[in-house]
């Protein structure tokens, strides 16, 4: 077990129970990371509602509603399909609020304009708007999808 991770599910959990908030996620390049951190936490079913992992295309606009054209124009990692993850990870959940992933974690894949280390993760909240933020994260695969569920978790907003 990753004990930074951990503690910071845990903290996490101990912000969404006091705010009586449930969080889900949808995840594409860190293949059910999140929702797995998240439940090694003792109790995270009083905050966790569900785990979507949607690494292809299809899953994305399956299970999530991630629109074709979006995926044709933008591609899979962007601003605009992670925004439709996590949107649809809460419309499809009993959440208040969702973490979505997507990005390049490597070796292959990575293009001229989105390199290998390309991340794009997104927060919504119901009602409020969705923040989208892009990274350039460096290291190998390991790395790469590490760092992105640490910045996913840690860039819950619940409470201000």
């Amino acid at each position: 077990m990753d004990n930074e991770l951990f503690e910071i599910a845990q903290q996490l959990g101990r912000l969404l129970k006091l705010n009586e908030k449930k969080i889900a996620t949808a995840e594409s390049c860190t293949g059910g990371w999140i929702a797995q951190v998240i439940t090694e936490v003792s109790g995270c079913s009083a905050w966790f509602d569900r785990g979507f992992v949607t690494y292809s295309n299809a899953a994305k606009m399956q299970i999530l509603g991630v629109n074709s054209e979006t995926l044709d124009k933008f591609g899979a990692v962007s601003a605009e399909t992670a925004t439709e993850m996590v949107n649809g990870a809460l419309a499809h959940s009993d959440a208040d609020c969702a973490i979505a992933v997507t990005g390049i974690a490597g070796p292959d894949g990575g293009t001229a304009e989105k390199p290998v280390g390309t991340v794009f993760i997104a927060w919504a909240y119901k009602n409020k708007s969705v923040k989208v933020i892009q990274q350039k994260l460096t290291g190998n695969r390991h790395e790469i999808r590490r760092q992105t569920v640490k910045i996913a978790l840690e860039g819950v907003e619940i409470g201000q």
